[in-house]
């Protein structure tokens, strides 16, 4: 494709994205499980930030399939292709406490976060300015605002 980017170029940008969109696809998914599964006297605090959470992550997901296309390569699609390559740890089937799934949300963000970062410097040590600005502008930027809110719900209220 006339991008003007070597192969070798193309190839380190489509492996790194390809990481994110694994990991992205799953953090969506934990969103959607914990939406359902949420219980406790923030329930609808949370089941409505899981949601909104959950539709930001598709949009997000849709953004790096499209520039793995853009560069030509393949984007991960299937389920047990995303199963394989994520490194965020699988859930356990059952339901949670709200606390626990605050907890495995940032862990999950945090996971994507420091590994965007660290890819988006790589890109843009390349020439891949579109892959660095896709990671920063708006992988980094919302993985940043979701951990935001999820971490104050973990802030413990002082009595008055």
């Amino acid at each position: 494709m006339p991008h003007g980017l070597s192969e070798a170029v193309v190839k380190k940008s489509v492996t790194s994205l390809n990481q994110v969109l694994a990991d992205t696809i799953t953090l969506r998914d934990m969103y959607k499980k914990h939406h359902w599964q949420v219980v406790g006297p923030t329930f609808n605090q949370l089941h409505l930030l899981f949601d909104k959470h959950f539709e930001e992550q598709v949009e997000l997901v849709d953004l790096v399939a499209e520039r793995i296309q853009v560069l030509g390569g393949v984007s991960l699609a299937m389920a047990a292709d995303i199963a394989e390559e994520t490194r965020i740890p699988r859930p356990p089937r059952g339901r949670e406490p709200a606390t626990v799934q605050l907890s495995r949300l940032i862990e999950a963000h945090t996971m994507i976060l420091t590994f965007a970062r660290e890819h988006a410097e790589k890109a843009s040590d390349a020439g891949d300015s579109g892959t660095e600005d896709l990671l920063v502008s708006d992988i980094v930027r919302t993985n940043e605002l979701q951990v935001w809110f999820l971490s104050e719900h973990l802030v413990a209220a002082s009595p008055i």
